[in-house]
């Protein structure tokens, strides 16, 4: 199941989603060991861009070994996206991903994010405008509309292709939503069948089952993961196991699980420091552990942790009592 991003090409079509505070090159490069094809950078300001500082260093980080890695921008003001696209462009990306759909308030706000959803006619003046200032591929991410009342994802999906927008993903959920309620995928149907340009489908692609099941009934050309793979970028394998009609590979074991934390928080150290890391860790090793015996006691001791050897510790004491208590 090949998906063509422009000139870009990437099989199977298995996005991971661009998460504020999660989709960093440590995890980017996690997910990508596990299968995952294609990715994008946590959502960056464009008006931010304009000012040099650590945070948008960070955010615009990338490996050697990542592609194809796009980085995605947030705004409202055309012009200043399209330099900001330019900026990002000259810095490594492959391709520029527009967020017409970040549901929280701070951004939407200010008009941006999933705001732009009520602005049809300057969404097409965002998408002319970037299309223009830059040579590689510009795609957008949005949602089903800003409520119920106001659904018009095809409508914009539309106005990003006659603007030569090279690829759409559509998140099932109006941004009135956020991330409650299930994920309408009819609504990724809808769009797949009046686009010409490839249709990425998003929202409760939480298995191998329903990967499958979003392609069959959507039609969709890639499918994208977003909360189901933090603490678990497992689940790429689980889906290209089932994408390809193998025997679905056995859940990480407690080692397994262990190893990884360890080896995201180095990961993580190498990129901001060990400090930043340990903060940045607790909320995911929370996410790795969920599941395992106890979990609840040992997400209260990660929360204070302040470095490698802490977690470290407090791993290697989750683990023995997993493996005794036959976790």
């Amino acid at each position: 199941m090949p998906l063509n991003v422009g000139y870009i090409e990437v099989n199977p079509g298995l996005a991971l989603a661009p998460m504020a505070g999660i989709t960093n090159y440590p995890f980017r490069f996690l997910a990508r060991e596990q299968g995952c094809t294609l990715f994008y950078s946590e959502m960056i300001s464009a008006k931010g861009l304009q000012y040099h500082n650590r945070r948008s260093d960070l955010l615009l980080y990338r490996g050697e070994d990542e592609y194809p890695l796009g980085f995605q921008l947030f705004g409202s003001d055309p012009l200043i996206l399209a330099r900001a696209a330019a900026k990002v462009e000259t810095l490594g990306a492959d391709f520029i991903d527009l967020n017409l759909g970040c549901p929280t308030r701070k951004v939407t706000s200010n008009g941006d994010g999933g705001a732009l959803m009520r602005s049809p006619e300057l969404c097409s003046a965002i998408f002319e405008a970037v299309v223009k200032a830059v040579i590689c591929p510009v795609t957008v991410k949005l949602r089903k509309g800003w409520d119920e009342n106001s659904v018009n994802a095809t409508d914009i999906a539309r106005r990003a292709e006659d603007s030569g927008v090279k690829a759409v993903t559509v998140h099932g959920r109006t941004v009135d939503q956020g991330y409650s309620g299930k994920a309408d995928w009819e609504i990724i149907r809808q769009v797949k069948e009046r686009l010409s340009i490839p249709v990425i489908g998003n929202g409760d692609v939480d298995s191998a089952g329903a990967a499958k099941k979003m392609f069959e009934t959507t039609g969709c050309d890639g499918v994208m993961v977003g909360r189901a793979a933090r603490g678990n970028p497992w689940i790429f394998r689980e889906i290209r196991a089932g994408l390809d009609n193998k025997e679905p590979p056995k859940p990480p074991s407690v080692n397994e699980i262990i190893d990884m934390v360890l080896r995201h928080f180095k990961l993580l150290t190498e990129l901001k420091g060990e400090a930043a890391a340990a903060r940045e860790m607790r909320r995911h090793a929370a996410w790795y552990i969920k599941g395992l015996p106890e979990a609840a006691a040992y997400r209260q001791k990660l929360v204070h942790v302040k470095n490698y050897e802490e977690t470290a510790a407090i791993l290697e004491n989750l683990k023995e009592n997993a493996l005794q208590s036959g976790g």
